[in-house]
């Protein structure tokens, strides 16, 4: 038996026991966290450099590119470095530290998004009072907001789960600390505490979830009623990007921390992970510049700049 005060460092589930698949695994998350740092610094670059890219949009697309860097900077290069140096072990204070800045980001991700969403409703919905509800201070306090959504959350998550006593060793089922894997280790009934929290914060997130659809079905009314088709179309070119990208955010995590036991499993577990830690941040960039011609003919001229 052991308890929290004894464990000085956690064991993170291994990509694979041969070594040959660790190397792979290496070199595949080394290239998605690359073009992960390469497509965010750009969207950041050409957001900062194209001063037509100066409107609350685009302010928000470019700390939802910063809140993407770093979730994807707080799990993958520990990962990277497990498999390229073939261990498992993660100290019990850089755990905490993992834990509390993969939970602001994702919190702060989600606030942000919803505040995206409100954007566009009053972009398309409320055209008059755009630049009265969405100038440059009440944007920045917005952004604000979602940033201390985060850092508040995960201080309260993290001090909470790492303040009960574990008994049921110290292997994770997971390539990084993650909330329920912890709470799977502990060995009295505190955990229901965190537990609460968790369900609390799912419960906040969901609330979320229905404002930005109820949202998308006032701005889809709204552009329907649009009277021409170029119109229409750049009305949905703004909006589908961010409709995408809170897709593949909530199915994964709905998912990830939804599933019934009875379908779980530790290689189940991983790919879910890898959907909702990963993923996102890595295809973000792609979805907003592919969709987006504004950002597309930024993004040539910052290239054109530089070469």
């Amino acid at each position: 038996m052991s308890n929290s005060s004894s464990i000085s460092q956690f064991l993170l589930l291994a990509f694979a026991d041969r070594r040959e698949l660790q190397l792979l695994h290496f070199w595949l998350f080394l290239g998605i966290y690359l073009a992960a740092l390469l497509g965010n610094g750009l969207i950041i670059t050409t957001i900062a450099w194209d001063h037509h890219l100066h409107t609350p949009m685009y302010f928000f697309l470019l700390n939802l590119s910063l809140l993407d860097l770093g979730c994807i900077s707080t799990t993958l290069p520990k990962a990277m470095a497990n498999s390229l140096w073939d261990t498992r072990a993660i100290s019990y204070s850089a755990c905490a530290a993992q834990l509390f800045f993969f939970a602001m980001f994702l919190t702060a991700e989600w606030s942000l998004l919803t505040i995206m969403c409100y954007d566009r409703y009053v972009a398309i919905c409320r055209p008059l009072h755009y630049g009265t509800l969405l100038g440059s201070r009440a944007c920045v306090h917005m952004a604000a907001a979602a940033w201390a959504s985060g850092f508040l959350n995960a201080l309260l998550h993290t001090a909470s789960t790492f303040s009960l006593p574990l008994c049921q060793g110290n292997a994770l089922g997971q390539f990084f600390c993650e909330i329920p894997q912890i709470l799977k280790l502990s060995c009295s009934l505190s955990y229901l505490r965190e537990l609460g929290l968790v369900v609390f914060t799912a419960f906040l997130g969901f609330g979320c979830f229905v404002i930005m659809v109820v949202s998308y079905v006032q701005i889809f009314r709204a552009v329907l009623r649009i009277p021409s088709q170029q119109g229409r179309h750049k009305a949905f070119s703004t909006c589908l990007p961010h409709l995408a990208v809170v897709s593949l955010v909530t199915s994964t995590a709905m998912f990830a921390y939804l599933k019934p036991p009875s379908i779980s499993s530790p290689s189940l577990d991983l790919v879910v992970a890898v959907l909702y830690s990963v993923v996102p941040p890595a295809v973000n960039p792609l979805i907003y510049s592919m969709r987006n011609q504004e950002v597309k003919d930024a993004l040539r001229k910052v290239i054109s700049s530089f070469f």
